[in-house]
């Protein structure tokens, strides 16, 4: 009677643990679908770009930080421009929502 007990109770205590570690992770990585309404270079040779989406769901205006390669040439190329529709993943990190992907819907 005793051994069951046990067993319940800690297989309940894996479910608790595992429901509360799952909330944490996904509270990190955010996505969302928008539109470009501004992409701001610091120029030519930039490291990092901000550009600022519209929520296609809430109309709320979220800046993104952009710190890869791949975007930043394709900004620099005028593969992505203002009115594009976008895709991406982001996390808050010292505030500021940087990206982990960030794509056009369409493909690019």
């Amino acid at each position: 009677m005793r051994k069951a007990l046990k067993v319940k109770v800690a297989a309940a205590m894996t479910v608790l643990i595992l429901l509360l570690a799952g909330g944490v992770a996904m509270a990190e990585e955010m996505k969302m679908v928008g539109d470009v309404v501004k992409i701001e270079i610091s120029g030519p040779d930039a490291k990092t770009a901000k550009a600022t989406l519209k929520d296609t769901k809430t109309g709320e205006l979220v800046v993104i930080t952009v710190n890869d390669d791949l975007t930043l040439d394709k900004f620099k190329d005028h593969r992505i421009v203002v009115g594009d529709e976008i895709r991406c993943k982001y996390e808050v990190k010292d505030g500021k929502n940087v990206s982990k992907y960030f794509r056009k819907t369409a493909g690019c």
